[in-house]
C-alpha cells in the first residue's frame, strides 16, 4: 500500500496513525501541496479530486478522503466495532469532523502555519466555528473518556488529528481540560511519541 500525503496535514496523519496502529505495511509518498504536487497529471490520474491523502493499494485500486480511508483500513478491528449502532455513532462524529471541525480548526491552522499569517487576520466565522467545535468536544469528554464506546475508535483518531494542533490555528485548550486529557489518552493508545505540548494536561 502507498499513502500519498503531506506529513504536516492532520487528514494525512489520520491514515498514518491507523495504519501504524493496526500494523498495516505501507510506503509513504510525500506530496507537497504548496508546490502544486496534487495538481500534476500523474497525481490526478490516481486521485481526480486532487487532494491528499490518497491511498493506492497493491492491486492498483485508489481511495481518497481521509475518513473513507481510515474506515476502510479499520474494518474488522477494534477501531471500528462491529455493532451497527456504534458504527453509526462513529460515522456521526466522522461526518461532523469533516463538516464542522476540520473546516474551522484546520483552516485557521493553514492560515497561520502554511501561509504565515497572524492570528488576528483569521476569518472570524472560522474562529467562532472552531471555538464552538472545541466546546462541544469538551462537553462530550467531560461525560466520557472516548467519543464512542469505552475505547479508542476511528472517531477519536479523526478528531485527534487536528485537535492536537489547535494552538497552531490560534485556539487555546487552557480552559478545556477534558480535551487535553483525551489528547494524552489518544497519544498513549496509538503509541505515539508525546506529539505536542498541548496534549499534556497542565
Amino acid at each position: 500500500m502507498k499513502i500519498f500525503g503531506d506529513d504536516k496535514s492532520g487528514n494525512c496523519l489520520k491514515v498514518r496513525y491507523v495504519a501504524d496502529h493496526l500494523g498495516v505495511p505501507y510506503a509513504w509518498i510525500p506530496v507537497d501541496i504548496m508546490k502544486g504536487e496534487t495538481r500534476t497529471p500523474e497525481f490526478l490520474a490516481r486521485f481526480p479530486v486532487g487532494q491528499v491523502p490518497g491511498v493506492e493499494f497493491a492491486d492498483g485500486r485508489c481511495l481518497s478522503q481521509s475518513n473513507a480511508i481510515i474506515r476502510h483500513l479499520a474494518r474488522g478491528s477494534a477501531l471500528l466495532p462491529e455493532d451497527p449502532w456504534q458504527q453509526a455513532k462513529i460515522d456521526e462524529w466522522l461526518f461532523w469532523e469533516q463538516y464542522n471541525h476540520e473546516p474551522t480548526i484546520a483552516v485557521c491552522r493553514f492560515h497561520m502555519r502554511y501561509r504565515g499569517e497572524p492570528a488576528e487576520t483569521r476569518d472570524p466565522r472560522k474562529v467562532a466555528g472552531g471555538e464552538a467545535a472545541l466546546d462541544l468536544m469538551e462537553r462530550r469528554l467531560v461525560a466520557a473518556d472516548w467519543f464512542v464506546g469505552d475505547a479508542i475508535t476511528i472517531a477519536d483518531v479523526a478528531l485527534f488529528a487536528y485537535t492536537q494542533f489547535a494552538d497552531e490555528g490560534g485556539f487555546s485548550l487552557d480552559t478545556r481540560p477534558a480535551v487535553r486529557s483525551w489528547l494524552t489518552r489518544c497519544i498513549q493508545a496509538l503509541g505515539l511519541p508525546g506529539a505536542t505540548s498541548i496534549a499534556v494536561p497542565g
